[in-house]
């Protein structure tokens, strides 16, 4: 998942978290993370998942975006960018993982690991009395 934490603005702070791709980003009613700044257009930019590559953003045609400084019109995204949107400052982030819990499995693959022990035991057991 990717996280873009607002820097400036009246919601300076936050955070948006993106699950799904593409994201829309603007003020118009379409748009995943909207933006009611001076300078933000109703579609201002798109991010999109490319696989082996990334993520991608696409500014609109005549929509002024940056990313590190730079004007973007269509670039690669790294993680830690500063993307300026209008008046609008966004850090494109890797959101945090959430570890699942695994106990149930552990147990389970120490059972197993246990249970083979305790059969090749048995097994040697069985064979050498077997041959006296």
């Amino acid at each position: 998942m990717v996280q873009l934490n607002i820097l400036s603005g009246k919601r300076a702070g936050a955070a948006y978290i993106a699950r799904r791709f593409p994201v829309q980003i603007g003020r118009g009613p379409k748009a995943g993370l909207r933006l009611e700044e001076d300078g933000i257009w109703d579609d201002h930019v798109l991010l999109e998942f490319q696989a082996g590559q990334g993520v991608v953003l696409r500014a609109q045609s005549g929509a002024l975006a940056r990313v590190g400084g730079r004007p973007a019109r269509e670039t690669l995204l790294r993680n830690g960018d500063v993307i300026e949107l209008g008046s609008i400052k966004l850090q494109f982030w890797l959101s945090e993982t959430r570890q699942t819990r695994l106990t149930t499995r552990e147990w389970a693959t120490w059972a197993g690991i246990g249970g083979v022990a305790l059969g090749q035991m048995a097994l040697i057991y069985w064979l050498v009395n077997a041959i006296r």
